[in-house]
């Protein structure tokens, strides 16, 4: 972590230095922004902390709740939104807070009522460096807060206020004219005008931005009530602090999430089938008949609850919307989007797979930078379809999975086999990639390119998550995880793996390259940097090495690796890793990264890998980077 760039800073370095664009809240709300967010839920607060980080861009989050959650809600954290806590700082705060979800046991009728036949560990080794966790959703919401917070725009959201209307306009710096409505006590249906250049939906399932830009969710619902329930309580279930799916003879199904803090615990318990026109709340259902029909699936075991934390009850559905902007099909070509959505309100799903928030997270972690290029003035504001095109498609995905795993897990019989692994407890392992958030894989586009040169590097897949290893770094002998030098900046990164034999020598492969991305009018690295920038402010260079740290000279490395920037021209150490072979992962052998030719691996600033390529494609880099940065 680097905070003295600029000169000495005592004190928190999270909280940063304001900015030019803090708003004066004493003066009511702004007249226009930049961005307008609806919604603070899970998608809008992971939009709102990267766009606040952003000194010159002026943000507004709204939200018709009075205030920040408190309980309820999702709970699962995939590794994929681990990783993606990572580069925003907090991985390890939730590490710390959160129950880590290692082994998941299946239990199915038997003996005097339920018995378990099988355990299987939740994260397969290798998949990722992060574990699996549940917390309340509202201490992820803190973790987003505390940034926006301490950004240097000091963005907070504006509670009760909704978004009642938007219309688009084609014409001034700010196009879109959005009505405010207040829900506060005492100020409800008063109506207030922010114009914005964006507006970014994430107000949920009921979306009032995705109805004001004509969209709606296609898809079906399975007729199904499942209560969820967080609780306090004693039972002699052996699998408590579990992950645990239960199915009974004759009572159903429910599955068994141990949450933070030692005793908290929440179960979905599958309740009654509805009617083709029926709701779940026609029912009268509360929850007294969430416990009473978990009672009956764990018998003989007993339930002893103590102390309701919170509760509901929902209906299965699939639902997605055919676009993710405002810009109909056939005009893509004339103009670029101005609305935009995120979350459940262009995908919802059931909470079963635990994908609902971090899918949501994903569709923002996406869009964030995209919005972040645009405007600042590195990219053309036609670089923002491709959050539809990327987008819609992980989203798809997620429906199309959910839909059968309702099916699988919601199922009154399986067809079980002596000696096999019960047929929920093969679809999980089946799935593990999908729900550890891994299989997202953007098609080749401008911003992920072609498979020309994947066997330079195939652990390092085109179009998905960039598989951090372990390397040493090299100035201070630090043991870390490659992936996690990657900040949530809107920052793109080279890194530049090193061939046999390179140890940074002048005339070499790696030193040739770097004096070429420092030095060349042709590199991208130079031509997308604005006079008085640092010289890695849009493209981060850093290269691996495959000799241990003892056997390179910091000192003798390509001036681009050791750079100098801030106010004060001080020198970056942290750009220059070699394999880590006290630990015995060595980068190269986990990746499949040729050893003999090395590669350059290009990732986007969502962690996603967008090129892999040989250290002598000079073109080929300069025209990828040619196609969307300005």
């Amino acid at each position: 972590m680097q905070y003295h760039r600029n000169g000495f800073r005592a004190g928190d370095p999270d909280i940063l230095a304001p900015g030019p664009r803090v708003h004066d809240r004493s003066a009511g709300l702004p007249r226009a922004v930049d961005v307008l967010i609806a919604g603070c839920g899970p998608a809008g607060l992971c939009l709102a902390a990267q766009l606040a980080l952003e000194p010159g861009i002026h943000t507004m989050i709204v939200e018709p709740k009075p205030g920040p959650i408190e309980k309820g809600q999702a709970d699962g954290i995939s590794v994929r939104s681990m990783e993606m806590f990572g580069a925003f700082g907090f991985a390890e705060k939730i590490s710390r807070e959160a129950v880590w979800i290692n082994e998941t046991t299946f239990w199915t009728p038997g003996g005097a009522g339920i018995q378990r036949v099988a355990r299987v560990q939740d994260v397969p080794d290798g998949m990722s460096e992060m574990p699996h966790v549940l917390i309340n959703q509202a201490r992820i919401h803190d973790m987003y807060l505390d940034i926006m917070k301490n950004s240097p725009t000091r963005l907070v959201p504006d509670y009760g206020l909704r978004v009642a209307d938007l219309v688009v306009g084609t014409e001034g710096e700010y196009p879109v004219t959005v009505t405010l409505e207040h829900t506060a006590p005492g100020r409800e249906g008063e109506t207030e005008v922010v114009r914005a250049k964006y507006v970014v939906g994430c107000d949920g399932a009921r979306s009032s931005v995705r109805r004001a830009i004509g969209g709606a969710l296609h898809g079906d619902a399975a007729h199904h009530a499942w209560g969820v329930i967080d609780l306090l309580a004693v039972t002699d279930f052996p699998d408590w602090r579990m992950k645990a799916f239960v199915r009974s003879e004759a009572e159903g199904t429910l599955m068994v999430l141990p949450r933070e803090g030692g005793h908290l615990v929440r179960l979905y318990v599958e309740l009654d089938r509805l009617g083709e026109d029926e709701r779940a709340a026609d029912r009268g259902m509360d929850d007294s008949h969430i416990i009473a029909k978990a009672q009956r699936i764990f018998a003989p075991y007993r339930l002893d609850v103590k102390e309701v934390v919170w509760w509901s009850i929902y209906e299965v559905g699939h639902r997605l919307t055919d676009k993710f902007d405002d810009v109909p099909q056939g005009e893509v070509a004339t103009r670029a989007p101005r609305v935009m959505l995120a979350g459940d309100a262009c995908h919802t799903h059931s909470p079963k797979a635990g994908q609902g928030m971090n899918v949501s997270m994903g569709d923002t972690f996406n869009m964030g930078w995209k919005l972040r290029h645009v405007l600042t003035g590195r990219a053309a504001p036609s670089l923002l379809h491709s959050y539809t095109e990327e987008r819609r498609a992980a989203a798809k995905g997620l429906v199309d999975f959910d839909h059968e795993w309702a099916r699988i897990v919601g199922a009154k019989t399986h067809d079980d086999k002596a000696g096999e692994l019960p047929v929920v407890a093969q679809a999980f392992v089946h799935n593990l990639p999908f729900t550890c958030g891994l299989t997202i894989q953007y098609a080749p586009s401008a911003l992920t390119g072609g498979a020309a040169h994947q066997a330079l590097a195939p652990g390092f897949d085109l179009g998905k998550r960039f598989h951090s290893a372990p390397v040493i770094r090299l100035a201070d002998a630090k043991p870390m995880e490659l992936g996690h030098c990657i900040e949530a900046d809107a920052r793109w990164r080279l890194f530049v793996f090193a061939p046999e034999g390179d140890v940074g020598q002048p005339g070499g492969p790696v030193a040739s390259l770097c004096d070429w991305l420092e030095q060349d009018p042709a590199s991208p690295v130079l031509r997308h940097r604005r006079e008085g920038d640092d010289i890695d402010a849009v493209i981060d260079v850093r290269a691996v090495f495959q000799p241990g740290f003892r056997e390179l000279d910091y000192g003798a490395m390509p001036a681009l690796l050791r750079p100098q920037g801030g106010a004060l021209g001080l020198r970056d150490y942290e750009k220059v890793f070699c394999v880590d072979h006290k630990r015995g992962v060595n980068i190269y052998d986990a990746r499949g990264i040729d050893k003999a030719r090395g590669c350059l691996v290009v990732v986007r600033p969502d962690q996603y890998v967008a090129q892999v390529l040989p250290l002598s494609a000079r073109e080929e880099l300069t025209a990828f980077f040619g196609g969307f940065l300005v």
